[in-house]
């Protein structure tokens, strides 16, 4: 499993991973757009709200489940499972009136198909999943309170 620095200048890395296992996988752009969004937003959460100031790696892995493509994310970082507090965007509400954060991990999370999160041995794993067949789950489109 590759470890990346979680520093921003290494986001990089994370999409080159991700293009590349779409491609093997032989994901059309649609979805591989769908799952570079839903890694980026992930591993940016790792990356500035894990790990902060204080650096530390983490580490990506993907691969291709009979009718799916899915990327982990596994991280020493404070716990956070990304589903908590996820709420829809407020659509009749200006700009300069909403409520700062949670739209990155909505758009992530409604982007895929499959999410888990799992806090084992003091370390968050959290696994994106896409159908090949671009089958998406109606109820990953349902938000949250």
């Amino acid at each position: 499993m590759p470890r990346i620095s979680a520093s921003l200048d290494s986001l990089d890395q994370v999409a080159g991973y991700v293009l590349t296992l779409a491609e093997r996988a032989g994901l059309p752009s649609c979805l591989t757009d769908r799952l570079r969004l839903a890694a980026d937003e992930l591993a940016t959460n790792i990356v500035v709200h894990g790990y902060g100031e204080a650096g530390g790696e983490f580490a990506v892995e993907g691969g291709m489940d009979g009718d799916s493509v899915w990327v982990r994310f596994e991280d020493d970082a404070r716990p956070f499972d990304p589903r908590a507090g996820l709420r829809c965007p407020e659509y009749g509400v200006p700009f300069g009136q909403r409520r700062i954060g949670g739209l990155g991990v909505y758009l992530a999370l409604t982007a895929v198909d499959g999410f888990t999160y799992r806090r084992v041995a003091g370390r968050n794993i959290s696994t994106l999943r896409i159908l090949r067949d671009g089958a998406h789950e109606k109820d990953q489109r349902t938000c949250a309170g």
